[in-house]
């Protein structure tokens, strides 16, 4: 429809104020139900209406027009009291939506130019409505209001809808008319300070719904010095989103809509206060054009010029930002590691009465900084209460940066008082607030410095001067965490950070990392992992043994995703020093590891030796071929030292057959199990993790006649088969004294060929070849003592047999009766005396016998 029709020019307002004085004195019923309520010259100024009443048995159309026309100087409002129309919103139509209801409904209009029941058409469309909700409180626009009911019932009656109608200034001396109104303007107004210094601001047809398709402006113009402010006591629009893309209220720091935006705002607003920073104010009120859906009722707030609203040089000379909009809200931004002072308003004199101003100190963060607020006071005066409390004046501060009023009443500090306490307070992030109020009474207010330091969020005892730097002793603490800056979140680039771990006498310390993220240069050729001065060039992260005598050792250089394995401290040393370092580049999440202070362990740890004075040997994991295991219960690493030696002008050369630890050099490193190689015991030592396929060939060489092996296992080990490792003296070509081996071409002892074991290497099995039957060779010795032993002990149990059987037929004959002996006769006649003789020489025969065998046994 054409916008003439909607903001209709004064010609036609006259116009159409002529034709309604023609009914001036009457009720002019048009189609039989059609009434027109017109205000006249000392006639009432309300008055109600209903529904009409008729009987429709043949169920036609029907249409009454209810027209109200207000006099000069006034406005038409209608407010229904009762509302219960047959037609029915279809399931999910809003209140006042095309075409919700059918079979009988009533149509709004409040901004009428021409009451013809033509003309409606043309004016704007109020709404739709039925049902049992009836359409909230209208205000006209203009002079008039309109009410359309159809229905196709049968009947109608009273009882349908009723209301009630009132006839309202709408003088200059009333709330409608803000200010001088703009000309050609339906409700745009220019306010000025000299002439009107307070006043009341409202919405076109406030209370009742505002118009659609209408844009209102008001211009708010002081004198030098003064402030303006708004308050809007009621604000109701519609609400379209976040950013108001619908209908809106937009306010202006400034004296047109050129100037600084304050804010943008709809919905329902509550404790809305808006301050000028200057003498001058600009709002629009805008509603776009669509199909009524809700009947908002606008606005309605009250303004104020005034020069005793706090100055605000307190703020600028300090490089503060005023918050627009504000009374004497400020912020205040880092400009990395700045600092400088906030002070108390209209410092350093008496603060004003009965203010609020509150501080934001924001600290850089983004993907490279992030920073912590330091707050020092130098001076400190808000007078106590009545009760020596802060119920008169006081300084909260919210060292979380609470931005939200529903939050302020957690705050960290409320302060008061001659003495701030604490003196120096530091914010948990980024953000520092301070709400400072004043009561009755008046003081000098607040001093205080700033500064941004920046945040690492790594716990552990910071270097006092602000740097990258941490220390972590056991005195203080046995055990906890330590991060790369800000993780999980990305650490900054170029950032040196410093972790040092103090152990005391007889004690080490035990580095165990849980995750691990340092960028790193992809390269697609590396498969052993991203650790070593070669690899990790951009980003990395170090790990130093560290001495009495100030010298350290490094350990390792680590980066990509590759973990540094479990660490622990040299025996003997004081402690461990871990260094990140990224460069200007990309950078990644970092790390989040674990440490320890537990008691000093041998030189050897928990298992392993030293090895010398030998040609070669083996060396297992713990249990092998069963899986190892991890540290004993509320042991953080177990850890075995190998120090193997050999002679001089010799090396050691390293044979792995099998080899299974948990973990993976390249997509994760070795967090949880690690075996570390000193092929050269002044440098860092080459680090193994994960699995030996059967084809492969893991041979190493040492530099010097002497290494060192370590495996390490953390608490979160689950267990592998392990490794095992054949080491062999071995000299290099190309000339040898000794057996040479073919492929490899080291020289190692003749007495190591044909032992069963490679010792030639990987893939060369030369010292192996042309070997005799070695289970023969290999147990001939054994064979022979055996043979000895059986043959020994068969002949032992042959004497033993002998000597026992000869015994036994000894005693026999003792027992059975000797045979006659060959001897003269005896006289025929013989006495006692002489048979006692013969019995005597018997037995002393018997007693001869048998010591001679008891002789013989003894032997």
């Amino acid at each position: 429809m054409a916008s003439s029709y909607w903001h209709a020019s004064g010609r036609h307002l006259i116009l159409s104020i002529l034709w309604f004085q023609t009914f001036y004195y009457q009720i002019r019923i048009t189609n039989e139900c059609d009434q027109t309520f017109v205000s006249r010259q000392g006639g009432p100024l309300n008055g109600t209406f209903h529904a009409p009443e008729f009987v429709n048995p043949k169920g036609h159309s029907r249409q009454c027009v209810y027209v109200f026309i207000a006099g000069p100087g006034q406005r038409a409002e209608v407010v229904f009291t009762h509302f219960q129309l047959r037609g029915t919103p279809p399931d999910g139509a809003a209140v006042g939506n095309l075409p919700a209801c059918i079979h009988e409904y009533m149509d709004v209009y409040s901004e009428v130019v021409h009451t013809e029941s033509a003309e409606l058409i043309n004016s704007p469309f109020g709404g739709r409505y039925c049902g049992p909700i009836p359409p909230r409180r209208r205000v006209s626009l203009y002079r008039a209001i309109a009410l359309s009911f159809y229905t196709d019932k049968n009947a109608s009656s009273p009882d349908l809808f009723r209301g009630r109608y009132a006839f309202v200034n709408d003088s200059k001396s009333t709330e409608f008319e803000v200010g001088t109104p703009v000309p050609n303007t339906p409700c745009s107004f220019l306010v000025k300070g000299a002439a009107k210094p307070t006043g009341v601001i409202l919405s076109p047809t406030y209370p009742g719904a505002y118009p659609k398709n209408i844009t209102c402006t008001y211009q708010f113009l002081g004198t030098p010095n003064q402030r303006v402010r708004l308050e809007f006591r009621d604000f109701d629009l519609f609400y379209g989103g976040p950013h108001c893309p619908f209908d809106y209220v937009k306010v202006y720091d400034g004296p047109d809509n050129g100037s600084a935006i304050i804010g943008t705002y709809c919905g329902q607003q509550r404790n809305l206060v808006l301050y000028s920073s200057e003498a001058s104010l600009f709002i629009t009120f805008v509603t776009l054009t669509r199909t009524a859906s809700t009947q908002n009722r606008g606005f309605k707030g009250i303004f104020e010029f005034s020069n005793s609203f706090t100055k605000l040089d307190f703020i600028s000379k300090n490089d503060g930002i005023h918050i627009r909009g504000s009374e004497c809200d400020q912020k205040i931004l880092s400009k990395k590691e700045s600092s400088g002072s906030v002070f108390s308003p209209n410092y350093p004199f008496p603060y004003m009465p009965k203010l609020v101003c509150r501080y934001f100190i924001y600290g850089l963060q983004d993907a490279q900084h992030l920073e912590r607020v330091r707050l020092e006071f130098a001076l400190f005066e808000i007078p106590k209460g009545p009760k020596s409390d802060c119920s008169d004046g006081y300084l909260k501060i919210y060292l979380k940066g609470q931005e939200t009023t529903d939050s302020y009443d957690k705050f960290d500090y409320e302060m008061c008082g001659e003495e701030a306490n604490p003196s120096v307070v530091i914010s948990e992030g980024p953000r520092l607030v301070m709400v400072f109020s004043s009561g009755e009474k008046m003081g000098r207010g607040f001093k205080a410095n700033y500064t941004f330091e920046t945040e690492y969020k790594i716990p552990g005892t910071a270097s006092p001067d602000g740097s990258c730097s941490f220390t972590y002793r056991s005195t203080s603490k046995r055990k906890g965490e330590f991060n790369s800056p800000r993780y999980p979140s990305n650490y900054p680039s170029n950032t040196n950070c410093t972790y040092l771990f103090i152990a005391t006498h007889n004690e080490q310390v035990i580095l165990v990392f849980d995750n691990f993220k340092v960028r790193a240069d992809r390269n697609t050729n590396i498969t052993s992992g991203f650790y070593g001065l070669d690899l990790c060039q951009e980003d990395w992260l170090e790990i130093y043994n560290i001495y009495h005598n100030s010298s350290e050792k490094l350990l390792g250089r680590y980066c990509g995703q590759t973990a540094p394995g479990p660490v622990e401290s040299y025996r003997g040393a004081l402690g461990l020093k871990v260094v990140l370092h990224s460069d200007a580049e990309n950078v990644y999440s970092g790390f989040r590891a674990r440490y320890v202070f537990e008691t000093a362990k041998n030189i050897f740890g928990d298992c392993g030796g030293n090895i010398s004075n030998t040609d070669y040997g083996v060396i297992t994991s713990p249990h092998f071929p069963l899986n190892y295991d991890g540290p004993l219960k509320g042991r953080a690493s177990k850890i075995c030292n190998w120090y193997i030696s050999v002679r001089p002008r010799y090396k050691i050369m390293l044979h792995f057959e099998r080899f299974m630890v948990e973990g993976d050099p390249f997509p994760r490193g070795c967090p949880a199990a690690v075996l570390r190689l000193w092929l050269n015991l002044n440098e860092i030592p080459t680090e193994l993790c994960g699995e030996k396929r059967l084809e492969d060939n893991w041979q190493f060489l040492s530099e010097s006649n002497r290494i060192r092996i370590s495996f390490v296992t953390a608490d979160k080990a689950v267990g592998a088969q392990g490794f095992k490792i054949i080491w062999t003296e071995v000299q290099e070509g190309p000339s040898c004294d000794e057996f040479q081996c073919s492929k490899t071409g080291y020289c190692i002892p003749f007495k190591l060929k044909c032992n069963n074991i490679y010792n030639c290497g990987a893939d060369d099995n030369s010292d192996e070849d042309n070997c005799t039957p070695k289970v023969a060779e290999k147990n001939y010795t054994t064979v022979s003592a055996c043979a000895v032993a059986t043959v020994m002990f068969v002949l032992l149990m042959v004497v033993v047999f002998c000597h026992r059987k000869r015994r036994r037929r000894s005693q026999d004959r003792c027992l059975v009766r000797p045979r006659p002996i060959p001897v003269a006769p005896p006289p025929l006649s013989t006495t006692p005396s002489m048979r006692r003789s013969h019995h005597q020489q018997q037995q002393r025969m018997c007693e001869e016998l048998g010591e001679r065998l008891a002789n013989i046994d003894s032997v």
